[in-house]
C-alpha cells in the first residue's frame, strides 16, 4: 500500500491563507488546503483541474501541517474531493499542533478524518454516505437552476436538526438564480443565503 493510499501523502493541488468567503465561517482568515482529485464531476464546478489527482504531486503531510501551522489556526481542507482520501494522518498532524480543522466535501465518500466542522456539500451525481448527513455543521447546497431547491429540501430531510442550511447561487448564473433564492429564504426561513464573498472581493 502505497503513501498516499495511507495518507501520509496526499496529491496537494494549492495552499494558500485567505479570507474564507462561503458559508457560516465567511469573513474569518483561513488556510486552504486543495487536494486533488475528484469523480463527482459537477459541469459547473470553478476548479476542474483538481479532479485528476496525478497532476498534483504528493506531499508529505508533515510538510503540508509545517505550512498551514505557520499562517493560521483555521485550516480548510477542501479539493477535488478531500475525502477521497484517508484524512485521520492529515488531521490528526493538525490537531497536535492545536489546529481548528474544517472540510468542504460533497460527502460521497467514507468520513475520515478528525473535524471541528463539517461543510456538506451534496451533489446529485454522486450523493453523501450516510454518515456524512449525520454529523454535518452546515448543508451548502449550489443552486443551478429551480430544481435545485426542490434538490436542498431532499437533502435537508437528512442532516442532523443542528445543521444550518445554506443555499449559495451558483457563481455563472447568479444573476438569475439570486432573486429566487432570495425569494425562496424570505419564504422558508429555515435556510440562509450564502455568497461566494471572496468572488466580490476578488480574493482566492
Amino acid at each position: 500500500m502505497d503513501l498516499v493510499e495511507k495518507g501520509q501523502m496526499l496529491p496537494l493541488m494549492e495552499e494558500f491563507y485567505t479570507i474564507q468567503g462561503e458559508g457560516y465561517f465567511k469573513g474569518t482568515a483561513a488556510y486552504f488546503i486543495r487536494v486533488g482529485g475528484c469523480d463527482v464531476g459537477c459541469h459547473w464546478c470553478d476548479v476542474k483541474e483538481s479532479w485528476n489527482a496525478e497532476t498534483h504531486p504528493p506531499t508529505a503531510i508533515e510538510k503540508i501541517i509545517n505550512n498551514a501551522a505557520s499562517y493560521s489556526d483555521t485550516i480548510v481542507i477542501t479539493g477535488g474531493e478531500p475525502l477521497t482520501w484517508d484524512m485521520g494522518p492529515l488531521t490528526q498532524g493538525l490537531k497536535a499542533k492545536g489546529l481548528k480543522t474544517h472540510i468542504e466535501t460533497s460527502g460521497a465518500y467514507t468520513l475520515t478524518g478528525v473535524w471541528d466542522w463539517i461543510c456538506l456539500s451534496p451533489k446529485k451525481m454522486k450523493l453523501p454516505v450516510p454518515e456524512v448527513y449525520e454529523k454535518a455543521n452546515e448543508l451548502k447546497v449550489i443552486v443551478y437552476n429551480k430544481h435545485d431547491l426542490i434538490f436542498a429540501e431532499e437533502q435537508a430531510k437528512k442532516v442532523n436538526k443542528d445543521c444550518i442550511l445554506y443555499l449559495q447561487p451558483e457563481w455563472s448564473v447568479r444573476d438569475k438564480v439570486v432573486p429566487m433564492i432570495v425569494d425562496y429564504v424570505m419564504a422558508n426561513p429555515q435556510w440562509k443565503v450564502s455568497l461566494q464573498t471572496h468572488k466580490y472581493l476578488n480574493i482566492p
